[in-house]
């Protein structure tokens, strides 16, 4: 689980700092999903693991939020991020 930033921000270009924390924001909300729905699928008490799931959600839309910034800051990952999905299409034809 991320409990440290993993990155040294102090070594971080100031030009990329402000991305590297979204990226990290981003990082930190994906591993609270997935903590969320592992533990979930390991009770049987039905109110834990629907709260759980409910609290695994919100964490989805906050991915959400930090991704939408990061794409605002970083158009390089919006070209790399639509030729990803050009390349998924296009396998998948």
């Amino acid at each position: 689980m991320l409990s440290q930033i993993p990155i040294k921000l102090e070594k971080v270009s100031k030009k990329h700092v402000d991305l590297e924390i979204l990226r990290v924001a981003v990082i930190a909300e994906l591993d609270a999903i997935s903590l969320y729905e592992q533990l979930a699928a390991a009770t049987d008490n039905e109110e834990i693991k629907k709260v759980l799931l409910d609290v695994a959600k919100e964490e989805k839309t906050h991915v959400g939020e930090f991704q939408t910034l990061l794409l605002r800051e970083d158009k390089q990952q919006v070209e790399e991020l639509e030729k990803g999905k050009e390349e998924v299409e296009e396998i998948l034809e």
